[in-house]
């Protein structure tokens, strides 16, 4: 059993008085001398069911393909539509339409970007969409009929690198591997006649995907992995041609160049289309009450939070003089045993229900007071919201709890940063993104739904800790 803990601490006032009336008060005297007490109250139980995750909306530029089925977990596949932002410039100084020579799909994972088999051959292809993609997209969405049926493009890859695992790095330490895939090179001649005759087309991502409405990047064979792709691009190869020396030493010189056509950016629709058959044993768990987290798409924990019992301990305790000091909440996560070795989701959101639906919607992040955030922190084993001041200094303002107060879900998300130095730079929490942000602050820059590589965990709510203090001056 959780204990109430009271501190007592000695309030000493010191006054100077400076006036040359000894009757004039000093400043400050006027206040009241006595002594502070700083409760600390834990003694807070609760408990959570799951529910089944149902849709989400996807929009994410972490890409999943491919399919596995683990013990414990059950079968997934994941395969992808995207639009494409395009550059905001292409090269034309010396160079003509037929001189583009190749067209490549980049798609780049790092060195952690699946789960499953590394050494598993899996094959992909890629077809044109032939109409627009919906919006808002959601993650059953089913492709058919927006695509052509017949392949620009495929290949085959593992997640090895250089046939041994880490060893491919880039200019800033991070660990990746590229996988090619050959288009046509009427791709990039079609693209570079339109930017010479209607570059307004490239002015806008909207615009240019009425032209241009995207792939569709489908896995073709294989299975035991699903690959996490954080980078997808349309490069394009091409030479330029050159007049160099002078009279009859003039000659013409040509020189190989790369340029990046299109990408797959934030601003641009990118979604997984999932498929997830959960194992029977972990359905049953969730059937059996058990509050199991797992994703993508699987179950997420709804729960009471004891905001009515907090705000009556206050009041009942507090007096008239007081001020709230804090209120965090830490929620152990167990492992679920399975084949792969899953492990908890990387961050949750903690919600007010009522909220959830239009937080992803709308594009929000955590506001502290009806919405928080946590990552998994391996060394505790769990979550530690610890910024939830606002929401209860709110109930107590209020003086009242309703129960839209203690309704609350918990889910998988995936939190994204900006740096402040460059507000173009943004970095995915957890593992997925290797680089260096140096001494620049990160600020979240968007909380989306979890649609990554398969995750889960029990959460264990009899060992969840509710720390609630405020210090009260006794007269």
């Amino acid at each position: 059993m959780k204990k109430l803990l009271t501190a007592v601490c000695t309030l000493v006032v010191l006054a100077a008085v400076i006036a040359c009336n000894d009757e004039t008060p000093a400043p400050g005297s006027s206040l009241v001398e006595g002594q502070v007490e700083i409760v600390v109250d834990s003694l807070f139980t609760i408990d959570g069911i799951p529910d089944a995750t149902g849709s989400v909306r996807s929009r994410t530029t972490l890409q999943l393909l491919g399919r596995y089925s683990a013990r414990g977990f059950g079968q997934f596949e994941s395969d992808i539509v995207c639009q494409y932002m395009p550059a905001s410039a292409i090269d034309t100084a010396n160079v003509k339409a037929e001189y583009i020579d190749s067209v490549k799909l980049c798609l780049t994972m790092y060195r952690d970007g699946f789960a499953g088999d590394s050494t598993a051959p899996m094959g992909l292809s890629v077809y044109p969409l032939i109409k627009q993609l919906p919006s808002p997209i959601f993650s059953d969405f089913d492709p058919t009929g927006y695509f052509d049926p017949s392949p620009i493009g495929s290949t085959s890859y593992s997640a090895l690198i250089g046939g041994y695992p880490f060893l491919g790095v880039d200019t800033e330490g991070a660990i990746y591997k590229d996988i090619y895939v050959d288009l046509p090179v009427e791709i990039g001649r079609q693209l570079y006649n339109k930017y010479i005759t209607e570059p307004e087309v490239f002015n806008s991502p909207t615009a240019f995907a009425k032209w241009f409405p995207g792939l569709y990047i489908a896995n073709t064979f294989g299975s035991g992995r699903v690959t996490r792709f954080s980078s997808n691009t349309i490069d394009v190869y091409y030479h330029a041609s050159y007049e160099i020396g002078e009279g009859e030493e003039k000659r013409d010189t040509i020189i190989p160049l790369i340029a990046t056509y299109l990408g797959v950016t934030p601003e641009v629709i990118t979604n997984n289309n999932i498929k997830f058959d959960i194992a029977p044993e972990l359905k049953s768990r969730a059937e059996q009450g058990e509050p199991i987290l797992v994703g993508p798409l699987g179950y997420e924990v709804e729960f009471k939070f004891p905001a009515r019992e907090i705000l009556e301990r206050y009041n009942s305790q507090s007096g008239p003089l007081a001020i709230v000091n804090g209120l965090s909440f830490f929620l152990p996560a167990k492992d679920i045993s399975n084949d792969y070795g899953l492990t908890p989701p990387p961050y949750v959101l903690l919600i007010k229900k009522s909220e959830k639906e239009k937080f992803f919607a709308d594009g929000k992040i955590n506001d502290d007071k009806t919405s928080f955030y946590a990552a998994y922190s391996a060394l505790l084993g769990g979550y530690t919201f610890s910024s939830m001041l606002d929401y209860i200094n709110d109930i107590i303002d209020r003086g009242e709890v309703t129960a839209d107060d203690e309704e609350f879900v918990i889910c998988p998300v995936l939190v994204s940063y900006y740096s402040s130095n460059n507000s173009s730079n943004y970095y995915y929490g957890y593992s997925y993104y290797y680089g260096s942000a140096g001494t620049s602050t990160l600020s979240v820059s968007s909380i989306t739904p979890y649609v990554t590589e398969p995750v889960m965990t029990l959460l264990d709510f009899p060992k969840a800790k509710i720390q609630f203090s405020f210090s009260k001056q006794a007269l």
